[in-house]
């Protein structure tokens, strides 16, 4: 399935598990390859951000790999 960014920019986040981290704020992209690097999330109120990995603006700074699903929210897998 191919999807343009922006149609993801906006998109709910939430893990394989069921959990919601947030929604999509951004991407990171290598500018050595060209590919999406990291998906940028802005955590939702009761995400704890201490057990992930955070830019300086608090985003949540997930691989872009670990990306499963998109359909009406994106599910990423966590912790495996």
């Amino acid at each position: 399935m191919r999807k343009f960014l922006t149609e993801l920019r906006g998109k709910t986040v939430m893990t394989n598990d069921g959990q919601i981290l947030g929604m999509i704020d951004n991407f990171v992209v290598d500018t050595q390859t060209g590919g999406i690097a990291h998906v940028l999330v802005v955590p939702g109120e009761d995400v704890e951000t201490g057990l992930f990995h955070t830019d300086a603006s608090h985003r949540l700074v997930l691989p872009f790999k670990s990306m499963r699903a998109v359909k009406d929210v994106v599910v990423m897998e966590i912790g495996k």
